[in-house]
């Protein structure tokens, strides 16, 4: 090593193998149209190497970089342990043949490449960074791999590229709990099971880094491996030192790698154009050999013409995630001829995107527009069919506007292929287009939805609808609706658009679906969740928009009645507020409510905002009233009530379809990390039921004439789930025989005996019951008993010590979630838990999550797996299921079935974990019947 790198120079080293299988695995596999070699890796490959070369073209350029690879799956670790990564599965066999093509790839955009027999990529770029920073250079490893963190510090420094995050010192801390310098020792205890490093049986990330940080190293806390107090571990460091040494040496870097390259041979060179456009047209990339050639201000080289007669020539092998979004390749079809081909190509290809434009979102009362179909990446068209304005008067006509295809002849022509069960329909929310096109007599099946691929692959972090799905995933910004629509008192519906106007806005949405498909079906296999899409969320759909569009009858009379008597009864409790008060003032302003508590009564825990206000939310006026204070406690009270009457008794009137006379929630099944769903349009999941007044509003929803409602609802779903998973033989037991598992708390916590248990203290042991499971602190518990908090924590830590599994659960599923990122469900659900190493006041709320996460979400799980099979247990019965609320199913039933349909829901509904999971203890389902769903429940 020798000549002119030294300080001042910045070595970059890019993890090529990670690029590689980033880029096989997040894109459709694709092919070369002249021979039909798989390219798609490369396609992928060569699109991240040309955006590395762009993103660091700016003064903080470096002035070296290397590419570095695997080379051959032996090295010398498995001359050292036989068993050495031998538990991974081979390379995809059409993976194979792109592997040397990425190394040309690289010299082509004249990238030093490196590899080297018997030495893996880590190692290599370990020996180029102890290089780098001896001879007075720094070094940035462009990877997120866990097994480069040792090498960080001293002038080394990671970036994940997905992530676009810096990787230094105190972010290896953060993952490790342990600095980069002892890394491999923990590494070393923990072992590795994607590697099948062995490591030390039992011990994990948490438990290594906290034996590092007590013993110092490795070495020493083998040699004193007696001194540790607990016997398990003791004797698992005593027993497995030898294999816990050799996963030492498997672990670390070698740093004296030998190489045929010097650090001089690693200087940044600009591309050869000739070089590097004739390996990109040789590839068939079109699209690609054209940005780059742009790039390079030479003119692009004319390509052979492969394609088929009659096809694009836009569409070429680098992949449908990188083909532009240019409007030429969108086609407004307007009659039955342009129609059939699409419909055609979609028969040929097996699957399509479809899209609906409507004038609303509500899927019970808007109408169609148009329809958007893609069979192929930027490949899309839209029929346009309830546009209207004519030519003078574009907003304002009600005339038909001239280029449409008529509606029945166009839906007439489309409802065979949206039936077709040889044809895969793809839609974003693909149950609202089905629901739409329901009412036009179309039952849209098969379906594969993106939303939903997104959501079992990576709940938890980030939104999945399509903008924010396309911009994170395809690099594209939709164009916004706003832009056609416009805002405020001033929008428009969509059928005010022009047709010209809607092609590109609609068949955008058509040929984002689609892509995004191809990029998501196939990490679904990748990340190991196919069954969760397969049978928790996309088999939902057509049983949700069945019940979405039965709707429930509400009594819009029942309904009005009650908002007058909550009208009433917040008059009298305004007047004993002001009474409390002693004078008159707003009780629905905040502003006027904070200067009497704190102002006038002087109470504690007056806190002024920005504005200069106090704060007087519900957490604040709870806690005055557990202190014993009345008007905070009426105010809540008074607030209570206004609530139910301007969300519920007032609101739900405007909710009732005028030509069904019911109501028609809408589930959106992404609504919650865990999996549990969300009722909007209205909600008719947040119906308070622990007051009087709450549970009156169910009266309001009835059953037709004639018909009756059934409710079936989980006992104690959670905690029983939770006696599972934490192995709490005394609440297990407790389930199994049937007790009140209220009063076995309260009896185990308070040593009472069951014959002496009084409300009070079972109403106390089930606050912490439900509490735990939430992670609840003897703060919000002291909130939830208006109780001390001293006793509060008090009562937390008793239970803790009574079923001491339950906090072993809990350290266990944030360690879990710590090193993995996510935790799961029973049914192999991911909750993504991002923020599980927060500093400050997210700590504690993402810890809570995370442990809450696995139960809560095991429930929504089995809930789904009933709701599943409901269609086909109640087919031969008269009987429709209406509504879900968390644990609860509500049916409307004819009379004189109740009974044989409340046998056959319950029947599912308790063994509907089965076969997947068996629980240790049984599910249980309590039901109730009646005319209304307050009767009912």
């Amino acid at each position: 090593m020798s000549g002119n790198f030294g300080k001042g120079c910045h070595l970059h080293l890019i993890d090529g193998s990670a690029f590689i299988f980033r880029a096989f695995h997040a894109l459709p596999p694709l092919t070369r149209k002249s021979d039909g070699l798989p390219v798609g890796a490369v396609s992928g490959f060569c699109n991240m190497i040309h955006k590395y070369v762009e993103d660091n073209a700016g003064p903080d350029a470096p002035t070296h970089v290397a590419v570095v690879f695997d080379k051959g799956s032996h090295t010398f670790r498995n001359d050292l342990y036989d068993q050495y990564k031998a538990n991974r599965d081979e390379m995809p066999a059409d993976l194979r043949p792109q592997i040397p093509l990425t190394r040309d790839a690289t010299r082509a955009f004249n990238i030093a490449c490196i590899e080297k027999e018997g030495f893996e990529a880590d190692d290599i770029i370990a020996t180029l960074s102890r290089q780098a920073t001896e001879a007075g250079g720094r070094v940035t490893i462009i990877s997120s791999d866990k097994d480069l963190m040792q090498l960080v510090g001293n002038g080394v420094e990671m970036l994940d590229a997905m992530k676009n995050k810096r990787i230094g010192v105190e972010e290896v801390e953060e993952k490790f709990g342990v600095g980069p310098d002892r890394v491999i020792d923990v590494q070393a205890l923990a072992g590795d099971s994607v590697d099948n490093i062995p490591g030390a049986p039992g011990i994990g990330i948490k438990t290594a880094a906290l034996l590092i940080n007590d013993f110092g190293d490795l070495e020493t806390l083998l040699d004193r491996a007696e001194e540790i107090k607990q016997p398990k571990r003791r004797q698992t460091l005593i027993d497995h030192r030898a294999q816990i040494e050799l996963s030492k040496k498997l672990v670390t870097l070698d740093v004296d790698t030998p190489l045929d390259v010097t650090l001089d041979d690693l200087e940044v060179k600009a591309p050869d154009a000739d070089a590097l456009l004739g390996f990109l047209t040789g590839m068939e990339f079109r699209t690609l050999t054209k940005r780059i050639s742009d790039s390079l201000g030479v003119e692009a080289p004319v390509m052979a013409d492969t394609n088929p007669a009659g096809a694009n020539p836009s569409k070429d092998a680098d992949g449908p995630d990188k083909l532009p979004f240019a409007p030429e390749t969108y086609e407004c079809v307007r009659d039955a001829q342009a129609l059939q081909v699409w419909i055609d190509r979609a028969h040929a290809r097996g699957w399509i995107a479809v899209d609906t434009e409507t004038t609303g979102l509500d899927e019970m009362r808007c109408d169609l527009v148009g329809v958007s179909l893609s069979v192929e990446p930027g490949q899309a068209c839209y029929i346009p069919l309830g546009h209207r304005g004519g030519s003078d008067d574009l907003f304002g006509s009600d005339t038909r506007a001239e280029g449409q295809m008529e509606m029945d002849e166009a839906l007439g022509m489309l409802k065979p292929l949206l039936q077709d069960p040889a044809v895969m329909k793809i839609g974003q929310n693909m149950k609202y287009d089905a629901k739409v096109l329901a009412r036009y007599g179309i039952d849209v099946a098969p379906i594969d939805d993106t939303m939903l691929m997104s959501y079992a692959l990576n709940a938890g972090l980030h939104g999945h609808g399509m903008d924010t799905l396309s911009e994170r995933y395809l690099e594209h910004e939709p164009i916004p609706i706003k832009s056609l629509l416009g805002s405020g008192k001033s929008a428009i519906t969509f059928d005010r658009v022009p047709v010209d106007e809607a092609v590109k806005y609609a068949a955008e949405d058509a040929d984002v679906t689609l892509r995004l498909s191809q990029v998501f079906k196939p990490q679904l296999h990748q990340r190991k969740v196919t069954t969760v899409y397969e049978t928790l969320e996309r088999p939902l759909v057509p049983v949700l928009a069945e019940m979405e569009m039965t709707g429930i009858k509400v009594d819009r009379d029942t309904l009005s009645r009650m908002s007058n008597a909550f009208a009433q009864k917040m008059a009298g409790l305004e007047a004993e507020i002001h009474e409390l008060a002693g004078e008159s003032f707003n009780v629905g302003s905040p502003k006027q409510l904070g200067e009497i508590l704190f102002d006038k009564m002087s109470l504690p825990g007056g806190k002024k905002g920005k504005t200069g206000a106090y704060a007087t939310g519900a957490d604040v006026l709870e806690d005055l009233a557990a202190e014993g204070h009345d008007l905070p406690a009426r105010v809540l009270d008074w607030r209570q009530l206004s609530k139910l009457k301007s969300t519920y008794t007032d609101a739900l009137q405007d909710h009732i379809n005028p030509d069904t006379g019911r109501v028609h929630t809408s589930y959106v099944i992404t609504g919650a990390v865990t999996g549990r769903l969300a009722s909007t349009d209205p909600n008719l999941q947040n119906i308070p039921v622990r007051s009087e007044e709450g549970r009156r509003i169910r009266e309001a929803f009835v059953a037709d004439t004639g018909m009756r409602l059934i409710s079936l609802d989980y006992s104690q779903i959670e905690l029983r789930i939770l006696a599972h998973v934490a192995g709490i033989d005394a609440l297990k037991q407790a389930f199994r025989e049937g007790q009140d598992i209220h009063a076995m708390t309260a009896s185990e916590m308070f040593d009472v005996p069951m014959e002496q248990m009084t409300p009070e203290i079972r109403r106390q042991a089930k606050a912490i019951n439900f509490g735990v499971i939430y992670g609840i602190s003897g703060f919000g518990l002291a909130r939830n008993l208006r109780i001390p908090r001293s006793d509060a924590q008090g009562f937390i830590d008793r239970y803790f010590e009574r079923f001491p599994g339950i906090k072993d659960y809990m350290d266990d599923t944030v360690a879990f979630a710590k090193e993995h990122g996510f935790v799961q469900t029973l049914f192999g659900r991911r909750i993504h838990t991002p923020e599980i190493s927060a500093k400050g006041p997210k700590a504690g709320f993402a810890k809570r999550a995370a442990i809450n996460a696995p139960i809560q979400g095991t429930a929504a799980d089995i809930i789904r797996r009933a709701m599943i099979r409901m269609p086909a247990a109640i087919a031969d019965l008269p009987a429709k299921m209406l509504l879900q609320v968390h644990d609860e199913l509500i049916f409307e039933v004819e009379q004189g079935a109740e009974d044989a349909t409340i046998s056959a829901v319950r029947e599912v509904m308790e063994n509907a974990a089965m076969p997947a999971v068996k629980l240790d203890v049984p599910l249980v389902v309590d039901a109730g019947q009646g005319a209304n769903w307050a009767e009912a429940h």
